[in-house]
């Protein structure tokens, strides 16, 4: 459930929230942070999203058992700084402020990152091995680049944003979903990935 929620909370929140700006709010140029910042119409929309995307990180993180241990420390930081992050929002008059960025840097990071570390050897489900887990970084962390390429001006820096984000949030509830897949089929329980997963 946790998994699931994330993205669910994620992309729903960017939504609502993009919704209620008075002004208007173009997805493809404006932040996810802006539509939580000091002065957004509506902040606690997108704050609260964020609380329950880390949250949700971190319960998964500590449910998953299957996933090696680097890899869910490494998930459970991703949710504690997507907790920060809505912790420290955007100054008024769309200013930068450093305990955000950081946070945001740390979130970004570790959720990207995490795959690569969660692989086990004879795992039971396939995103749990070696090359998809590999695979799986490899692309979120490429997403992640086209974000911080974004970052120095570019014109899609929204889109690049929500799409870093949206396979961050959506990749654990992917392996958790396998997961529960693999405990209900025809496997014995040693084999599965937990009652937690």
């Amino acid at each position: 459930m946790s998994s699931a929620s994330a993205p669910v909370l994620l992309i729903g929140g960017w939504t609502l929230a993009a919704g209620r700006q008075e002004a208007g709010f173009d997805p493809v140029v404006g932040s996810i942070s802006a539509l939580a910042a000091v002065d957004a119409d509506q902040p606690w929309i997108m704050t609260f999203a964020l609380l329950g995307v880390g949250a949700c990180h971190l319960t998964t993180a500590a449910g998953l058992r299957t996933a090696a241990g680097p890899g869910r420390m490494l998930l459970a930081t991703g949710g504690a700084a997507t907790l920060l992050v809505a912790a420290f929002p955007l100054p008024a008059g769309g200013g930068s402020a450093t305990a955000h960025a950081v946070a945001a840097g740390v979130a970004f990071g570790a959720l990207g990152l995490w795959p690569a570390l969660s692989w086990r050897r004879q795992a039971p489900v396939a995103a749990l091995r070696a090359p998809v887990a590999l695979g799986a970084a490899t692309v979120l962390l490429g997403l992640l680049g086209w974000f911080v390429g974004e970052l120095g001006g570019g014109s899609r820096l929204g889109l690049a944003e929500r799409a870093a984000a949206g396979a961050q949030a959506c990749w654990p509830f992917w392996v958790a979903l396998t997961c529960g897949v693999a405990r209900t089929g025809t496997r014995s329980p040693n084999q599965g990935c937990g009652s937690t997963c």
